[in-house]
């Protein structure tokens, strides 16, 4: 028996992506489509004698009542209770959500989202922006519904709901400077990310602010948001010389590595170096000693990004929801022993890092 025709073979036959196949077999989107393109898909329908199932003529009148939500990464504690702040909206208009994780791959990424373009979902949630972001631009260019959540694109391209990085960075370093301390580091995320890119340049302008130089708060940026990235960002943060008092980290998996770094090295957390983090995920309060980090509103950050969704608006919102501090005991004032190791590398210049 011969294999049915589906809407990847046709994807495949016109060499173009099966959401504009979709659109372009569609009456009501169909005008979404360049002319020619449709007319090429038009002609693969014919090649290849495909025909829409029942299912998914019923599927092209009605809504789906479904939403794809990409994630990069599902073992990243951040995630799931903006999940299930998504969840808390969508199921209230009957809809749910069908998740798909793309292990920060570029591939997986595009193949999550045709896969989930192909069961007519009625829009998308991504967290996987990047701030230059080819498959975003190109998923914009479609009329694709969707709403960027916790990241966002230097080129404005969908409604975004983001955290107050800014007001973040500036209390967790008021809080440091509080407590005396006056060489505090920052290991920063990828500066491909907006997370990334922005929290290094609120916490580079809390610095100047203050008035301290920038030698004497130096800038280590890792490769991921992730434990890894955290203990070599800070492994290479002590091995320069940099005799710093406190680090801010760009999340709460860098502040553990950061830990665990110190703990490998004999060092303690805080007498020797005091640890803060970003997010508040779960694991923060459990770790010892408890992480002070920014507290993100992650489940309201999810329904915030599910009710722009659903709003369907035409206008490129930013939304940034406040967040606040919360002070654990991974911060305290600097030891002596701390303060007097800073006090000796500033002294002999011996500060060897610059923002990487």
């Amino acid at each position: 028996m011969r294999a049915r025709v589906t809407l990847h073979d046709v994807a495949a036959h016109a060499d173009v992506h099966i959401a504009t196949v979709s659109r372009a077999l569609s009456p009501a989107t169909r005008a979404k489509v360049h002319p020619v393109t449709a007319q090429r898909i038009d002609d693969a329908v014919r090649a290849l004698g495909y025909a829409p199932n029942a299912l998914a003529r019923g599927l092209r009148k009605q809504q789906s009542a479904t939403v794809g939500v990409l994630i990069p990464d599902f073992t990243n504690p951040l995630y799931p209770p903006m999940i299930r702040g998504i969840e808390s909206v969508l199921l209230g208009q009957g809809m749910t959500a069908l998740i798909a994780n793309t292990d920060g791959e570029h591939d997986k990424q595009r193949t999550a989202f045709e896969t989930l373009s192909a069961r007519q979902v009625d829009g998308f949630i991504f967290t996987t922006a990047m701030r230059d972001d080819p498959f975003l631009r190109d998923v914009h260019g479609q009329g694709v519904r969707a709403v960027l959540l916790n990241r966002t694109t230097d080129e404005p391209l969908f409604p975004a709901v983001v955290s107050d990085d800014a007001s973040g960075i500036q209390q967790v370093f008021a809080h440091l400077r509080k407590l005396g301390h006056a060489s505090i580091a920052h290991l920063a995320g990828p500066e491909n990310t907006s997370a990334g890119h922005d929290r290094r340049r609120c916490f580079e302008a809390a610095v100047a602010q203050a008035g301290l130089e920038a030698t004497a708060c130096p800038v280590v940026t890792g490769d991921g948001f992730t434990i890894e990235a955290g203990r070599h960002t800070m492994r290479n943060l002590l091995d320069s010389g940099a005799e710093i008092t406190a680090v801010v980290a760009g999340n709460d998996l860098m502040a553990v590595g950061a830990m665990r770094e110190l703990r490998s090295r004999g060092m303690t957390c805080p007498d020797d170096v005091s640890v803060a983090g970003y997010n508040d995920t779960l694991l923060s309060a459990d770790i010892g000693p408890g992480l002070t980090t920014v507290s993100v509103p992650l489940a309201e950050l999810g329904r915030a990004a599910a009710a722009a969704l659903l709003a369907d608006t035409a206008t490129q919102q930013l939304v940034r929801l406040p967040v606040h501090l919360t002070v654990r005991g991974s911060t305290s004032q600097p030891r002596l022993r701390a303060r007097k190791r800073a006090r000796k590398a500033r002294a002999s210049g011996t500060y060897g890092l610059e923002g990487e």
